[in-house]
């Protein structure tokens, strides 16, 4: 894991001591609330329905067992016990006092936390496969490049306004676990035919109101190169994107209005002038930012056999293979059937960090889909690791099944929510539990949405539901067929917007037809491709 140095820190406490005096000033009217936001939204602070939120970023969504515990001081002093893990791999705290915001990020800051760049239009937290640094099929970790970026960003004067926010997701691994083809900027480490190491760089992709998957610019970035390719985006986009509508302002609108080709002609103009420059990456900080992420050493014996059913699925389910021998890369659910998808307690995170520090060598990784990983953890201690999580609630084995449900906190908590996202969720988790459908399903993934934004990352689920406003009504409008991971696609409308109640039965509906329809090791997007919408929506609007 990478520590901060000197500039790091100052930077950190510099920043939350300036927002100190600026939060004095709020709470003594000195500033306005129009005032305040533009400061409030630079230090992860937003204004939500019921309270102030905020946003702690987790860098590429690594934690150390010490940062979880003050995540867990955090939720258990200043808010309501528990924190929310959202999709871009950070933490959000929904009842915080305004007052003691300041707190917070000074104590963040004692165990090298923040939240800069989690909100405005600015880079935000750069994410990654978490199980990065164990797959088995991993070309190259991506953490190292990850913290380049980051580095390389934060405070980047030239792009700290941006026409709007930009977000970069990187893979080291063909399978890409980090969704690279619905982001601004996109990521593959890859190897040329000499066997050097570069990035495969797409742009343009996005979800929200006009979703879109990436343009694909370059097959091979040297990674010498890496920055100066970035910034020739960036300085493209932040020059020719639009700032005179919000809703035309993200680098996808660009790119699909200029044209693939045009874009990246132009991005490659600019990376001419800026190859072989300052920008060049030297080996050395490389090897130096490298040597943080240190080698896995193999576990001390393979896992046990055990026994029970309920352990049996929670390692055919939680339980992924390591690159090294006897590790194993654990996923910790935080979708207990009818529970609040990506909420943790602050008991719950203080044990994750106890057996982290106990079975896996310390660390801790965030997922897109709001669960948590122990990336490392010794193979010979899975069957307490096991008894541990299920003792505190955390042993649900559904990581990547059906009730495996990713939901944004919706209207429960945002001002800019049409519906009601969890207890959807809520609902269809208990309706899968019910009907027995998730084992015969298998992998299978369920995302809601509470408004066109898509920050469940509806778009790019196998189903997906986004809730709207029709006429004071809350619905839900259903989508099949979308992939997040590997090849990005975004998912179909299946037909009239449906009532809450009509919507769990038509994600049931839509499992089912998926298990009687599909052939032997099919997917449910190659499913609905080989047998088309049709037999779906007669089962959804089937009356």
């Amino acid at each position: 894991m990478y520590r901060y140095d000197e500039i790091d820190a100052a930077l950190v406490k510099e920043r939350s001591q300036e927002f100190r005096e600026q939060v004095a000033a709020r709470l003594s009217g000195e500033l306005t609330e129009d005032q305040f936001k533009p400061l409030r939204l630079m230090n992860g602070v937003y204004l939500q329905l019921h309270a102030y939120m905020l946003r702690v970023a987790i860098p590429y969504g690594v934690l150390s067992a010490g940062q979880l515990r003050m995540l867990a001081h955090i939720a258990r002093t200043y808010d309501r016990g528990y924190g929310h893990f959202t999709t871009r791999q950070n933490i959000q705290f929904n009842w915080p006092a305004l007052v003691d915001i300041p707190e917070i990020l000074d104590q963040l800051a004692t165990v090298e936390m923040h939240a800069i760049q989690t909100s405005g239009n600015c880079i935000r937290n750069t994410t990654t496969d978490p199980f990065a640094g164990a797959a088995a099929d991993e070309v190259a970790d991506p953490r190292p490049w990850c913290e380049l970026i980051r580095q390389w960003s934060t405070f980047h004067p030239e792009f700290s306004f941006l026409p709007r926010k930009f977000k970069i997701a990187v893979t080291g691994s063909p399978a890409d676990r980090a969704a690279i083809g619905v982001h601004d900027i996109g990521l593959r480490l890859v190897r040329n035919d000499a066997g050097e190491l570069g990035f495969e760089v797409h742009a343009g992709g996005g979800q929200g109101r006009t979703p879109r998957v990436a343009a694909k610019l370059s097959d091979f970035v040297a990674w010498p190169d890496l920055l100066a390719y970035l910034t020739a985006i960036l300085r493209v986009y932040n020059l020719a994107g639009r700032r005179d509508n919000l809703y035309k302002a993200r680098i996808k609108i660009l790119v699909e209005s200029m044209g693939a080709d045009a874009f990246t002609a132009e991005v490659e103009e600019e990376f001419a002038r800026l190859k072989d420059g300052e920008l060049r990456v030297p080996r050395e900080e490389v090897e130096r930012i490298s040597a943080f992420f240190r080698d896995v050493k193999p576990g001390s014996g393979p896992a046990p056999s055990g026994h029970g059913p309920g352990w049996r699925r929670w390692r055919a389910a939680n339980v992924k293979p390591h690159r090294i021998e006897n590790r194993a890369i654990v996923t910790i659910s935080l979708k207990p059937y009818g529970g609040t998808p990506g909420d943790a307690t602050a008991g719950q995170m203080d044990l994750i960090a106890d057996l982290a520090e106990r079975y896996g060598l310390g660390e801790i990784r965030v997922t897109k889909e709001q669960n948590l990983v122990l990336p490392h953890v010794d193979a010979a201690a899975l069957r307490e690791v096991f008894e541990a999580l299920e003792a505190a609630g955390l042993a649900t084995a559904n990581a990547g099944l059906a009730s495996d449900i990713v939901s944004c906190p919706g209207l429960d908590y945002c001002n800019l929510a049409n519906a009601r996202s969890i207890p959807v969720a809520q609902a269809i988790s208990k309706a899968i539990e019910a009907c027995g459908l998730e084992e015969a399903a298998g992998e299978v993934s369920i995302k809601i949405s509470g408004c066109i934004n898509a920050c469940g990352h509806h778009h790019v689920a196998n189903i997906g539901l986004l809730g709207v406003d029709k006429k004071g009504e809350e619905v839900y409008q259903l989508t099949l067929g979308g992939v997040a991971d590997g090849e990005a696609a975004i998912g179909a409308i299946a037909g009239r917007a449906l009532s809450p109640e009509e919507a769990v039965r038509g994600v049931i509906a839509s499992l089912r037809t998926y298990v009687e329809k599909r052939a032997e090791g099919e997917s449910f997007a190659a499913t609905l491709k080989r047998i088309g919408l049709d037999p779906f929506r007669e089962s959804i609007y089937d009356d």
